[in-house]
């Protein structure tokens, strides 16, 4: 027995050993909270709760498989029968044993974000409103907002303040827009990723029968990540765990702290408020953080002590370090972004970091391209997360449409992209008839052609499509994934179609539709990873499920080596001896969107958090005094967060000394004061003049080459000079300064040019 807690601590032995009834283990950054989870798994296994009869949700692939792949190291195949998954893909499976109950074909199609949207900008077109008023990408949002809150378009019709709301925004027709929305999924046996939640809980709403058989299934469920759940979510959980009778055998395991995706519904209140529904809880905390040094985790207190409703913990750590925090200011982004590189550099050399162990992670995904373009010129290999999908590469979609088509010929999104791809001379005018008709006799567009009128030409290329779809639908009954998907690639005409373009760029499409095919041989192929993910046959729909619910990280390599960039959200979960949180300005981290609402600066703050608690040994944080927004350079203040951790915390650097003032919004706290003084008192330039003499020469006259003279920094030569016009960025070399070399931004710089 003695094999289940080994290397566990007091408190994670105890919360493994607690499996009966309500139970919450918060867990801080790096305290083994996955450890706890799987060593509990195997532990109740072993006290002969069958492995069938455990839900473990978690919010990732990659976490789930961890789990299942640790589990097995302790109790064998056993794992493999623990129904371990996404919130999506565990309802996914169900529905698909369920569907028929809720109206769906049990070869119902996944609609992605991108599938969601064209639907929706479809219906905008059809009911003729202003794109500009009724922006697809918003009304998207919305309705997805409506599911994860169980909001039903009749529900949505009947709720005077919404349709107020909407009115206001002039946008009065959204419910129309949701009505309809959802009729269109069902019409084409589709569901998007809001409906896979959204169907269960309608599935056990309205089914009681189905409820009971999967209480009865389910006795034992355990949830990682909860404090990442909607309000959906928690439903769903409740229905299946809160009921009159119940042993309320479940486990949630998470940190408010940790809670950064309200944007997309997540509710922190779910882990505050857990103990109102499961009265008789059980509360593990897990305090002790393995994983970064002490300055970090200090630090990472500092930070978080500052937000208002939390659950009160104290994380701490024995890994002794004399490392500190660094801290780089830069005058620009373009300076930022050098000198993070030269950091990078020097770890890899001094620290013989491997490229993998290093990470670059901002708040928006837009600030990767200068980093990039530097990394690139330091020959240091990369990778972007949080960018192009390769399932959102267009030939990759237009394949997967294809194969979609062929195991659902409802789906109206993958008719619409490829009925006429490869071009087969179908006209414009031809295909809006087919979705007139389709609109007017509430059907699909598969079956308006056998209805719809067209010219002879016209309906010979569209039964000729028919026909070639059909063919594919008749050889999945006999074909696998593979064999189906290689004979579609082949004679769908889209490999021909592809092979004619000998650029570059059409030599790389070519390369990604062999790679898809290779993920379709490598899915057939490999019977441990369909049993590890429950996947029960080698058919299309199999495949296309399974790919549907795949996210960018779960295709990280963790044995590649390459430095990572990521959004801040993009990174929990992860981990890296080195890692760089960059643009740290207010406005931009904390986002300009959030300074004015407490509970979305909280949000920034567990966001930060989560940035800093992903280093081991190294954190580095960065921020510049001037950036490009929206195509104009800006001067920009630290961010406020910079002023909540103690200055105990960082390293003595020129960078820490130099001009960092409070933000006049920012609280301060108590012996931070001393952190924003010279270290040492500077000694004053000697200008050699009369400062009564200087003036500053024009901007224009400043070339390179020229000896300066500068106010503050004293004389100089201008090495380089970058941008144009108000933009000019002067690199120069000062005489009398430790680090000499700055770059100042010649408009605001009063040079004046020496003789």
């Amino acid at each position: 027995m003695e094999k289940f807690f080994e290397g566990l601590n007091d408190v994670q032995r105890d919360a493994v050993k607690t499996i009966d009834g309500p139970t919450m283990v918060v867990a801080g950054p790096g305290s083994g909270k996955t450890r706890v989870l799987t060593s509990r798994i195997a532990y109740m296994i072993f006290q002969g709760i069958p492995p069938h009869q455990i839900l473990a949700l978690t919010f990732t692939n990659k976490a789930a498989k961890e789990m299942k792949e640790r589990i097995y190291k302790v109790i064998g195949d056993q794992a493999f029968q623990v129904w371990a998954g996404t919130f999506h893909s565990i309802f996914a499976r169900i529905l698909r044993i369920e569907c028929e109950k809720i109206g769906f074909a049990k070869d119902f199609t996944i609609y992605d974000s991108d599938d969601s949207k064209n639907l929706v900008a479809a219906i905008i077109k059809d009911m003729k409103l202003d794109d500009d008023v009724y922006q697809a990408n918003a009304i998207r949002n919305r309705i997805s907002s409506c599911k994860s809150n169980l909001i039903t378009p009749k529900m949505y019709a009947m709720d005077e303040k919404l349709k107020e709301q909407d009115r206001a925004a002039k946008k009065p027709y959204l419910v129309d827009i949701y009505t309809t929305y959802v009729a269109r999924c069902q019409r084409s046996g589709a569901m998007d990723f809001d409906d896979l939640l959204y169907q269960m809980f309608r599935l056990l709403q309205q089914h009681p029968e189905t409820l009971e058989k999967y209480r009865a299934r389910f006795p034992y469920v355990l949830v990682d990540e909860f404090q990442d759940t909607n309000y959906l979510q928690y439903a769903i959980l409740k229905k299946l765990c809160l009921y009159e009778g119940s042993a309320q055998n479940i486990c949630v395991v998470g940190d408010d702290a940790q809670s950064i995706y309200g944007f997309r519904g997540a509710t922190i209140e779910n882990i505050l408020d857990f103990e109102k529904d499961f009265n008789n809880l059980k509360v593990f905390k897990l305090e002790q953080n393995y994983r970064s040094i002490d300055s970090i985790v200090k630090a990472a207190n500092d930070l978080i002590s500052n937000n208002t409703r939390q659950i009160q913990k104290e994380i701490w750590t024995s890994n002794d370090s004399t490392e500190k925090i660094k801290l780089l200011s830069a005058l620009a982004d373009t300076e930022e972004a050098r000198r993070v590189v030269d950091f990078i550099l020097e770890q890899k050399n001094r620290n013989h970091l491997p490229n993998r162990d290093i990470a670059i992670l901002y708040r928006t995904n837009a600030q990767s391209r200068i980093f990039e373009e530097y990394l690139r010129r330091a020959n240091i290999i990369y990778k972007v997360f949080g960018g192009l999908s390769f399932y959102q590469r267009k030939e990759v979609k237009d394949m997967l449409a294809y194969m979609r088509l062929s195991v659902n010929q409802n789906d109206d999104e993958a008719f619409r992209r490829i009925v006429n791809y490869p071009r087969r001379g179908l006209g414009q005018s031809s295909l809006e008839k087919i979705m007139e008709f389709a609109l007017h006799n509430n059907c699909s567009y598969w079956d308006a052609i056998k209805g719809v009128d067209l010219p002879n030409r016209a309906k010979t290329i569209l039964l000729d499509f028919a026909k070639m779809i059909l063919d594919f639908k008749e050889k999945s009954a006999t074909l696998d994934a593979y064999e189906l998907a290689n004979h579609i690639a082949q004679k769908s005409g889209v490999l021909n179609e592809l092979k004619g373009d000998k650029t570059i760029e059409g030599i790389g499409r070519i390369e990604n539709i062999v790679a898809l095919l290779d993920g379709v041989k490598e899915f057939v192929d490999n019977d441990e990873l369909l049993t590890q993910n429950n996947i029960e046959d080698k058919t299309l729909t199999s495949y296309l499920q399974s790919i549907a619910l795949v996210s960018d990280l779960d295709n990280l390599e963790e044995d590649a080596d390459y430095v990572t960039l990521m959004s801040v959200h993009a990174s929990k979960g992860l981990e890296f001896q080195s890692v760089f949180v960059v643009g740290m300005e207010e406005g931009l981290f904390p986002s300009q969107l959030s300074i004015n609402e407490k509970n979305e600066i909280d949000e920034e703050r567990r966001l930060f958090y989560v940035a800093i608690t992903r280093a081991k040994k190294y954190l580095t944080l960065s921020y510049a005094k001037s950036r490009y927004r929206f195509g104009q350079m800006k001067q920009c203040e630290p961010s406020r967060f910079l002023l909540e951790i103690d200055a105990k915390r960082f390293e003595s650097t020129n960078a820490i000394k130099t001009s960092m003032a409070p933000s006049t919004t920012a609280a301060v706290k108590s012996g931070l004061s001393g952190f924003y003084k010279p270290i040492s008192k500077p000694q004053p330039v000697n200008l050699g003049i009369d400062i009564a003499d200087f003036k500053a020469s024009p901007t224009s006259q400043l070339a390179i080459g020229q000896a300066i003279l500068h106010t503050k920094f004293g004389k100089g030569k201008i090495l380089k000079i970058d941008g144009a016009n108000d933009n000019r960025v002067a690199t120069i070399k000062f005489d009398d300064l430790d680090d000499p070399e700055r770059r100042i931004m010649l408009r605001f710089a009063n040079l004046m040019i020496l003789n």
